[in-house]
């Protein structure tokens, strides 16, 4: 069976050699290197289905098996998971390969199916074992915004990743726009955001205007403004959800190039998003949603740390989306 019509999270036209892009490919020359690299990573693109078929089969081709950072973690295997009833996992080859995944008793939730997507797959052809299947209905649409928080890292998983964990548990379609490194207020990608359809949006970088590209209190507060201007151009009405950034310890109190310490990137993004005077967007202050000891490598959040990053995030979105 054609695989798209199964196929979520994958807002954008995808080109030959990168099938489901996270930003526009035809803006690629105007988006950040270190952006559009990460946009190839075809995160939280997933399938989702129905059906009384007591399997489903998936041909695909993963294009590489060099993880990076994130290691096994970037996604090496395919996993469904089904509401109240777990997941099963089976690992992905490098190359074309056919995985079998049982899908569990039929109820009124979708089966998910996560993809190795460190491993840049492109789904071949689904077909069901036993019964059939169909795809899932539409939901309402969650486009993320972030940095590699956002993106997974840390997390075990793909499906462990705060944002899949909040879009399964509050039934949102979501689109991933985590560009690890990368994230900092990049006008186009506010553009790309004002171009998509969408019932809810959050926008929760930060980090990386730290140290690795270093802004200034007033550049941060003036870049913010304007993203979130060229946001609402495309979306007047939607409900935009702003989390500042969660705690960094070799960061809070350690001033960049420009002076700025992460703590005052915080408040600056906290002010903004209150001094806008903005009824449909709220502001999650996110200093103390994580603990340190939830920090896997100091910076990022291990599995319990994306967890407390949902249980926060969740129902504000899923209010938010539902208003």
């Amino acid at each position: 069976m054609d695989p798209a019509p199964f196929l979520r999270g994958n807002a954008f036209g995808g080109i030959e050699k990168v099938p489901y892009p996270r930003a526009n490919p035809a803006d690629a020359s105007r988006l950040p290197l270190d952006t559009w690299m990460q946009a190839q990573i075809p995160v939280a693109v997933r399938l989702e289905l129905n059906g009384d078929a007591r399997a489903v089969e998936i041909a695909y081709r993963t294009t590489t098996d060099r993880l990076g950072y994130r290691g096994a973690g970037a996604g090496t295997s395919f996993v469904r998971w089904r509401y109240e009833q777990g997941f099963v996992s089976e690992p992905a080859a490098l190359g074309e390969g056919k995985v079998r995944l049982t899908l569990g008793e039929p109820t009124d939730h979708r089966a998910v199916i996560y993809l190795p997507e460190g491993m840049k797959p492109v789904i071949l052809d689904v077909s069901p074992d036993g019964g059939s299947i169909e795809p899932a209905g539409a939901r309402k649409r969650w486009i993320c915004y972030g940095d590699s928080i956002a993106e997974g890292w840390c997390a075990s998983g793909p499906a462990t990743a705060w944002p899949a964990i909040v879009a399964r548990e509050h039934a949102l379609d979501l689109v991933n726009m985590g560009y690890a490194g990368a994230a900092r207020g990049e006008i186009v990608s506010a553009e790309h955001i004002a171009e998509l359809d969408a019932d809810v949006i959050s926008i929760t970088h930060g980090t990386n205007c730290w140290k690795r590209i270093p802004h200034s209190f007033a550049q941060f507060r003036a870049n913010l403004h304007a993203f979130l201007d060229v946001v609402r151009q495309g979306h007047p009405a939607t409900p935009i959800v702003v989390a500042s950034p969660i705690v960094r310890p070799d960061a809070e109190d350690t001033p960049n190039r420009l002076g700025a310490k992460l703590r005052d990137l915080r408040a600056a993004m906290e002010a903004v998003a209150l001094e806008r005077g903005d009824a449909n967007l709220r502001l999650v202050p996110g200093g103390e949603l994580v603990r340190i000891d939830m920090l896997g490598d100091g910076i990022h959040p291990d599995d319990d740390g994306h967890r407390a990053l949902a249980d926060a995030l969740g129902p504000v979105l899923a209010e938010a989306a539902s208003g």
